[in-house]
């Protein structure tokens, strides 16, 4: 089935994928970038499983960690301060569920109900 970054080899040209979230690391989890699709500028943010066993050990399974939600934000900033518009591609079983990102900020504010 397709993921992301089939999307955007097929149906967009001039991708430039942007890395990291500014603060801690790059999550291969999650790809954003800048793209044009039909003549027309956009950003996009999806998540990446991957293909085999080493792509999917690269890319967590799809599995974001809080670096890669701070990635996906600062796109969806640039794509705000330039009036670009945000495609985004949604496929994941949830967030990393480990210490490493608990520790780093996974659910920085207490849940309001």
């Amino acid at each position: 089935r397709p993921y992301t970054l089939d999307y955007v080899r097929g149906l967009m040209t001039d991708w430039v994928e942007l890395h990291g979230d500014r603060a801690f690391a790059d999550d291969a989890a999650v790809v954003a970038g800048l793209a044009r699709f039909e003549s027309e500028s956009l950003a996009v943010v999806g998540h990446q499983k991957g293909r085999d066993t080493r792509d999917r050990l690269f890319r967590n399974f799809g599995q974001p960690r809080p670096d890669g939600y701070r990635k996906a934000l600062r796109i969806m900033k640039i794509a705000e301060k330039f009036g670009l518009p945000v495609v985004s591609f949604i496929d994941t079983p949830g967030a990393y569920p480990g210490i490493d990102a608990e520790e780093r900020g996974q659910a920085p504010w207490p849940a309001k109900y």
